[in-house]
């Protein structure tokens, strides 16, 4: 079966990618919750973070805070929040392990339910400038 995120990293669908490492990649979710929501996602297929050894777990989490440091720089945002699901009922959605970076802001409220729709030009400059900060 096919892997929507596998496709992502090896380049054979569209992502807006701020980061790239030996491990892993972060680019922001096309449908996101809040401006600057990224995911940060393992090169190497695991659907559940359980079927990861500690060690690359620890990998995988220690790219979050440089990663939203850059995010929250770039958006402006007040907060963030993370959150990482395993398995159909706890709401994953891709079998793909990945971290959401959700930035919040004040006047924005905190649905997690509510979606937005972005275009890709905009998804695009702002990949562009998450990664900027991340350079710099």
């Amino acid at each position: 079966m096919s892997c929507i995120f596998c496709d992502i990293v090896e380049r054979k669908r569209e992502g807006y990618f701020i980061y790239e490492d030996e491990n892993h990649v972060a680019f922001l979710d096309k449908y996101p919750i809040d401006k600057g929501h990224a995911l940060v996602v393992t090169k190497k297929h695991y659907e559940r973070i359980t079927d990861m050894d500690e060690k690359s777990v620890g990998m995988l989490f220690s790219q979050i805070p440089k990663i939203t440091r850059a995010i929250m720089n770039t958006t402006n945002a007040d907060a963030f929040s993370l959150a990482q699901n395993n398995g159909r009922a706890a709401k994953q959605i891709i079998p793909h392990v990945h971290v959401h970076i959700i930035p919040r802001y004040n006047d924005t409220g905190s649905m997690w339910t509510k979606r937005t729709i972005p275009t890709s030009d905009d998804l695009k400059s702002l990949a562009e400038q998450i990664r900027a900060k991340l350079a710099a």
